[in-house]
């Protein structure tokens, strides 16, 4: 007899949950504890936007429109969090980055945006506490600053009204623009500008007195490492701007495309440093000198946290360490291979990266990788894919890793290929499932054994899949029938899911309705909270990873009088769209029901009750007034209560 496996809701239901109980639970936390977002190119800038006292932060970036991130803590312990979308209504190609001034002198912040359009003057016709941004056409047309620029303001001359730094975009220059109006109505043109210096190909300008003596110094990032520091050792009403790069020394060393923001983010009266990066990630240095000699110390709790490999992140999961819980592998834009030690335990991951050990894996760029004991030596072995099609079998030596070149070299899958090892075919050695550039996956079989692999191609396993275009496929038992489906991201971001129908590939498309998932996305699925079914990882395009939580199904044991149970619950199909097949078997006469409980909302409905003798039956059950969603189907006999998951596509 066998023994019952059924599934249990270890939910509690939040009033948030949607009753179409969508399984995918997003839990940014695991990747990115600290909450604040990682985007390509960020240029984090500040103002208190809300007039409660503390400085909030506008990230602009080369994905969205700015992001506004409330400060919910206070001027001295400040606590970050995405608040509302104020600027939901501006076009993107307006706003890259914006900075915030009060160029109409009515006592609240407008927004002063570069993007691709050039300067943009969104006016605030809100209120100081409550804002809301309108765009003035023309307001910027007399100056030429071509496209991207990022401008600035301070009162440098004295005159009481704002002028302007610019940087520029593809030649690196910086000018300022005095404004030739006044602090009601500001006026800019090309005639009333000068140039200050040219910092490389891209300028990023921000004013701040940072010696303490009064008036407006200037620090600019580039597109090189580091930043230009522009000391004022003029006056407060004519200034005089030299270069003086000792202050900064060293920082911005080991990051690309350096943006900065200089504020006072935690009230101590001094200046902190915290800029964005070409990959995203933020930086912040604390500033633990005085208010005219800065000294910079690295602050990682503010910011710190967030996983961004820099682009094309390609997560895959495995037990490198042996120590049961599951590591993170990952391939990234520029070809390396990163390693993520699970530092946590098997409920709750926390990362730790370690990839020195991996860096002879790498062969091209945008890389991915399939970890796994291709010849059962103990010692988890690396088959890598990259722009190229190819595929490359690192064997793992112990302590190090050994190119075999031999291996793998009659497979060519065009371009990206993306690799995964597993055992397909149930013959206890790894076979190699890989997507390719053309949308399109392949079956590499281990025509050899578990201790001597011999991969070979064989044509039409998975005839009829096509994502379209750059398919990294992710295998796993999503329905617990036994065998290994499919869930495969593409090029545009876009999720399928195929299940295994005894070798033929059903796709079922709203598996993944209402999932928002980047560029290039690249699933991954693995049981990261220790629960029994498999949870999804997501890599992407911007280098960054997001986590979904399975939340509906657990596996335990529902055995309610501790006998060996004969009912043999089956659904067939499942997913299902109509008409279901309720597989069970009684060993006595009994009165049976079934019902379905949504696993949303654990609304119950009653859909068929009867009295049965013994034997082994098989129950048509119409779905079709049944909407679609995450159930348990429940069958109740004189001997308990059986479950399984439903899915109703």
């Amino acid at each position: 007899m066998k023994n019952i496996y059924v599934l249990i809701l270890g939910i509690i239901l939040l009033s948030q949950i949607n009753t179409q109980a969508q399984p995918w639970l997003q839990n940014n936390q695991l990747f990115n504890p600290g909450g604040i977002p990682s985007l390509p190119f960020s240029q984090p800038r500040f103002c208190d936007l809300d007039n409660d006292g503390d400085l909030d932060m506008i990230l602009g970036n080369t994905s969205t429109q700015p992001l506004y991130l409330e400060n919910t803590g206070s001027s001295t312990s400040p606590s970050l969090q995405l608040g509302a979308s104020i600027f939901a209504m501006v076009d993107p190609l307006d706003a890259e980055m914006a900075v915030f001034a009060d160029l109409d002198n009515d006592a609240d912040y407008d927004m002063i945006a570069g993007g691709f359009t050039g300067i943009n003057l969104y006016e605030n016709t809100g209120s100081v506490d409550n804002p809301y941004f309108e765009k003035v056409t023309g307001f910027f047309s007399d100056v030429v600053v071509g496209n991207n620029p990022v401008p600035a303001f301070a009162d440098i001359d004295g005159d009481n009204d704002l002028d302007m730094a610019v940087g520029f975009s593809e030649n690196g220059m910086v000018k300022i623009y005095e404004n030739t109006g006044s602090s009601e109505m500001a006026v800019f043109n090309e005639g009333d500008s000068r140039e200050l210096g040219d910092v490389g190909l891209f300028a990023y300008p921000i004013f701040c007195d940072l010696d303490a003596d009064l008036d407006a110094d200037l620090l600019v990032g580039k597109d090189t490492y580091g930043f230009v520091y522009y000391q004022n050792n003029g006056t407060t009403t004519q200034p005089n701007f030299e270069t003086n790069n000792g202050v900064i020394a060293g920082l911005g060393a080991d990051t690309y495309w350096n943006s900065p923001a200089l504020v006072d983010i935690n009230g101590d009266q001094t200046f902190d440093l915290i800029y964005g990066t070409s990959s995203g990630p933020l930086k912040y240095f604390e500033n633990t000198g005085s208010e005219t000699t800065p000294s910079w110390t690295e602050n990682t709790t503010l910011f710190g946290g967030v996983i961004d490999v820099g682009g094309a992140s390609n997560p895959v999961f495995y037990d490198f360490d042996n120590d049961m819980d599951l590591d993170m592998f990952t391939g990234t834009q520029m070809g390396d291979i990163k390693y993520f030690e699970n530092t946590g335990n098997p409920f709750g991951p926390s990362w730790q990266e370690n990839s020195t050990p991996f860096a002879s894996l790498k062969h091209s760029i945008y890389s991915a990788v399939a970890i796994g004991d291709v010849n059962n030596d103990g010692n988890a072995d690396a088959i890598v894919g990259d722009l190229s099609g190819k595929l490359y079998y690192h064997r793992n030596a112990g302590l190090f890793f050994v190119f075999e070149s031999t291996f793998l070299t009659n497979i060519n899958l065009g371009g990206w290929s993306a690799p995964r090892l597993v055992d397909f075919d149930g013959d206890l050695d790894l076979d190699i499932i890989a997507g390719a550039e053309n949308g399109t996956i392949s079956y590499i079989e281990n025509q050899g054994n578990a201790e001597n692999p011999n991969w070979n191609l064989v044509s039409g396993v998975f005839a009829g899949i096509d994502v379209g275009s750059n398919c990294v496929p992710s295998p796993a038992d999503l329905d617990f029938d036994s065998d290994l489906d499919l869930v495969c991201g593409d090029l545009f971001g876009d999720l399928a899911y195929y299940e295994n129908a005894g070798g033929q590939w059903t796709e079922h498309m709203n598996f993944f309705l209402g999932m928002s998932v980047d560029q290039n996305a690249t699933p991954a699925l693995a049981d990261l909270d220790n629960d029994g079914d498999p949870d999804l990882a997501i890599g992407e395009y911007a280098g960054t990873f997001s986590y979904y939580q399975n939340r509906i199904m657990v596996l335990g044991n529902q055995n309610p009088d501790n006998s060996d149970p004969e009912e043999n619950l089956q659904v067939f199909p499942n997913p299902a769209s109509q008409l279901i097949m309720v597989n069970f078997s009684l060993t006595e006469s009994s009165e049976i029901s079934i019902k379905l409980i949504d696993a949303g909302t654990s609304r119950e409905t009653n859909i068929y009750s009867a009295f049965f003798n013994s034997g082994a039956y098989q129950l048509p059950i119409d779905l079709t007034t049944v909407k679609p969603g995450f159930y348990i189907l429940s069958l109740k006999t004189n001997r308990g209560t059986f479950n399984i998951k439903l899915i109703r596509i």
